[in-house]
């Protein structure tokens, strides 16, 4: 680690740390991700730092997650750190991290909203006809309103993401942005792949995999789709203004 670059450094201890701490807090009943994990913003449980939190907690049952992350911040960051320095990487980082959080709270509402407004016509009119499909109620049976409303928050507290993938997405967009014909190989298949490929190709599989909705995934596709949309607008920005041309190839 002696040769890696400051932030990139920083950023994969910080999160190892907390991953760590995550790991060990669970075995006396403390919850990190639920502390300082997204919620979504309609829940009890939500707080405006968790934008930034979140992107530093990891799964504690999983360390492939946090591998796979860190893996490629140490691959990727370090290159884009050497190319625009420390602070405007990690600006760059804070802000895709943000952005994939942001996008994945406008994705839950969309998929919320159908729920929240036969939430809403149970408790104005008794109709649960709607909420019927998405609690486990028999339609026509009248059920107290507060039982209803604690059903609904059980939900929403649920609803929470943790991870650094959204700004390793926007890690992979700028590398993909500053490098756009670096050979790149990827497990399982035997030839290089522009790296300008690989990053529409895994904004494509990002986007299908989050609008199939697959019954068990719980990854966060579209803060991955976030990260990759913040991260190219702000790069278009930066390049906009004539900030770091030079840095940018093809």
């Amino acid at each position: 680690m002696a040769n890696v670059p400051v932030v990139t450094k920083n950023l994969i201890i910080i999160n190892v740390l907390f991953w760590l701490a995550t790991v060990v807090l669970r075995r006396t009943g403390v919850d990190l991700n639920d502390i300082l994990g997204l919620h979504y913003i309609g829940s009890d449980r939500f707080f405006p730092t968790q934008l930034l939190t979140y992107m530093f907690m990891h799964d504690a049952a999983s360390f492939s997650n946090i591998l796979f992350n860190m893996f490629a911040v140490f691959i990727f960051g370090r290159v884009i750190e050497q190319v625009w320095g420390p602070k405007r990487f990690l600006l760059y980082y804070l802000i895709t991290g943000i952005g994939a959080g942001l996008v994945q709270q406008v994705a839950w509402y969309i998929d919320l909203r159908p729920f929240l407004q036969a939430v809403d016509d149970y408790l104005i009119n008794g109709d649960s006809a709607v909420l019927s499909r998405y609690l486990n109620i028999v339609e026509g049976v009248i059920y107290p309103s507060d039982m209803v409303v604690a059903a609904k928050e059980q939900l929403l507290d649920r609803m929470v993401t943790v991870g650094a993938s959204g700004a390793v997405f926007g890690i992979l967009l700028a590398f993909g942005m500053l490098f756009p014909n670096a050979p790149l190989f990827i497990m399982f298949i035997p030839i290089p792949i522009k790296a300008k490929y690989m990053v529409i190709g895994y904004g494509v599989i990002e986007f299908f995999a989050g609008v199939s909705r697959v019954s068990g995934d719980n990854v966060a596709h579209f803060a991955h789709l976030g990260g990759m949309l913040f991260g190219f607008f702000l790069i278009r920005h930066w390049k906009k203004k004539g900030i770091g041309n030079g840095f940018f190839l093809g």
